[in-house]
């Protein structure tokens, strides 16, 4: 039949019609086969489960294009692809643009949307790349970013937050490679956060002392506000903790706790709330220490709080971490004349702490800045599980109180041998069925009135396995704020302008405790780099250019050879 079908007439009418029916049923039936060990194509089913309940439309504008070095067209290339999954699994529901910020718009119109992307947090990057062979390079603005939109309502993704392109940790290659690994995470939260009519609902703990300045306005006002449900709570103003709240945080308190406070924040945990417990132990502020240019001692701020963490399973120690890994601050070197000569100096009370695990709240995340931090132990706790978050380097120690802090902690090299200590947990995440601290201990008056006046009855044991986390700096959620652009984002050193990885940090841990649905384990993904060795590309490089070029050429040639002794035989007369 397929030769009559080819001897007739319109043989060339059956064919298109069939690649067009091949085509068609392709579009109908997308596959594709994920062969990489760590399935970098492959979505999760958490994402791809949000995906398809897309309800309408998404847009999303991708402002990675023009003329890029070829990590940042890789990086482009990698959005490209993993949008069109989400597109595919949206069933075309989300709309995909890749432009140049500004494209076809005029100077004033692209000058205002420049200054509104940089407002939001879209800010570029300065790259060279060469426009044609044998030309120089130039420096040009590209803009690793997105925006993600829908009924109105705009959420910035940017590719490259939470990554050090310039630090001297980092390699651009390595940064940007760990940054497409992340891009099924940030576009799937932006795209879940824009869809969720309930979002969490997050508090913030007052009446302990707890900072209400602009040091916090960045953790409150830029990380918390956009995305979740806020509210204050203070702590003596309520009978019992709302369970409206699915998670509280407790920052920085300076003043004591009552066995009055501690049963409201035992209550809630064991009622199911999540706390984020972010507390110093010790008194040392960086204010104490530029206004007095001397040593301070650093004392207990006696809060009240060891013996209830105990119970949980976390002790915070009465310490302070110094770690040659470390962020920069200005200090006097010397004198010009009757002035000070400044130069910006390592700083070991300012150490920039590092995932501890590829638990999804701390991998492929860059170094988070951290002031004055203590140290955190586990202890026994029935049924608990710690995993620890963020801790110092391989070179760190504790000066143990009275700890005296001093512009000149470190001398001479002998101080240098003494950071012997290695991975100092400073960040901690408890899981389990926790077990109340007041139990057996608490009145029976007191826990009828819990029962029956408040409604929320005194649970011994936690009703269900629960989540914490204990940090042991606060001022990791801290900002600095200045005279010229007001508060900064968290964890950004005003001299150096190098903004850590704080925000990114924080976010991921309310994200853990607060969103059941497993979104935040994308971030876990892993893209190894397949680096060729460049010892055995020199030693091979001409073998393999005579394989790759010379090999092609010789297998086509005896393929003609071949053919035209075969066609000779044939046609021999």
């Amino acid at each position: 039949m397929v030769s009559r079908l080819m001897k007739s007439k319109l043989w060339w009418c059956v064919l298109i019609a069939g690649i067009l029916a091949v085509n068609w049923i392709a579009s109908l039936i997308h596959f594709r086969a994920d062969l990489t060990a760590e399935k970098r194509f492959t979505l999760s089913p958490a994402t791809r489960k949000l995906i398809r309940s897309i309800p309408d439309q998404v847009t999303v504008d991708v402002f990675l294009s023009g003329d890029m070095p070829a990590e940042f067209r890789n990086l482009r290339n990698a959005t490209e692809e993993l949008l069109q999954e989400f597109r595919e699994n949206s069933k075309s529901k989300l709309v995909i643009r890749f432009s140049k910020p500004g494209e076809g718009m005029g100077d004033t119109a692209r000058q205002a949307f420049l200054v509104y992307l940089d407002s939001i947090g879209l800010h570029p990057t300065n790259v060279k790349v060469q426009s044609r062979q044998g030309e120089s390079q130039e420096e040009r603005l590209v803009y690793p970013g997105a925006l993600v939109s829908h009924k109105g309502r705009n959420i910035p993704v940017d590719l490259l937050q939470g990554q050090d392109m310039t630090g001297e940790f980092s390699s651009g290659a390595q940064t940007l490679n760990t940054a497409a690994a992340l891009l099924e995470y940030k576009f799937a939260a932006a795209i879940q956060k824009l869809t969720d009519t309930l979002p969490a609902v997050v508090g913030y703990l007052t009446g302990n002392g707890e900072p209400l300045s602009y040091n916090v306005y960045d953790l409150i006002e830029r990380t918390i506000k956009p995305s979740y449900g806020f509210g204050f709570v203070p702590i003596d103003s309520v009978p019992v903790l709302p369970l409206d709240f699915d998670a509280m945080f407790i920052v920085k308190p300076s003043r004591p706790f009552t066995d009055r406070q501690k049963l409201k924040l035992d209550q809630y945990v064991m009622h199911g709330g999540k706390l984020i417990w972010l507390i110093d132990n010790l008194y040392a502020e960086m204010d104490s220490l530029m206004r007095n240019q001397s040593d301070f001692i650093a004392y207990d701020r006696g809060l009240n709080l060891d013996d209830q963490l105990f119970r949980y399973g976390v002790r915070i120690n009465r310490d302070l971490l110094q770690d040659l890994q470390c962020d920069k601050l200005p200090l006097a070197v010397g004198n010009y004349g009757d002035k000070p000569q400044m130069q910006l100096l390592p700083w070991f009370y300012f150490p920039l702490l590092t995932p501890a695990n590829s638990h999804p709240i701390s991998k492929n995340l860059n170094s988070v800045l951290s002031i004055f931090p203590n140290s955190l132990d586990t202890v026994e706790a029935e049924g608990i599980t710690k995993t620890v978050l963020l801790s110092g380097s391989a070179n760190s120690r504790l000066l143990s109180t009275p700890a005296i802090v001093s512009l000149n902690s470190v001398r001479t090299e002998e101080d240098i041998k003494t950071f012997t200590k290695k991975h100092v947990p400073v960040a901690m995440l408890l899981e389990g069925r926790f077990r109340s601290f007041f139990e057996n201990r608490i009145a029976s008056a007191t826990a009828d009135s819990l029962s029956g006046l408040y409604k929320q009855p005194y649970l011994p044991t936690a009703e269900m396995s629960n989540k914490m986390i204990v940090i042991s700096d606060a001022d990791i959620v801290a900002n600095v704020v200045t005279q010229n652009e007001g508060p900064l984002a968290m964890g950004t050193n005003q001299f150096t302008k190098i903004q850590y990885a704080n925000r990114d940090f924080i976010v991921n841990c309310i994200e853990y405790l607060v969103n059941p649905s497993g979104i935040l384990n994308t971030r876990s993904k892993s893209y190894v780099l397949r680096m060729l060795d460049p010892a055995k590309l020199d030693n091979e490089k001409t073998t393999w250019q005579i394989i790759s070029v010379g090999l092609p050429v010789l297998l086509i040639l005896g393929f003609a050879f071949v053919y035209q002794i075969i066609r000779n035989r044939k046609y021999k007369t």
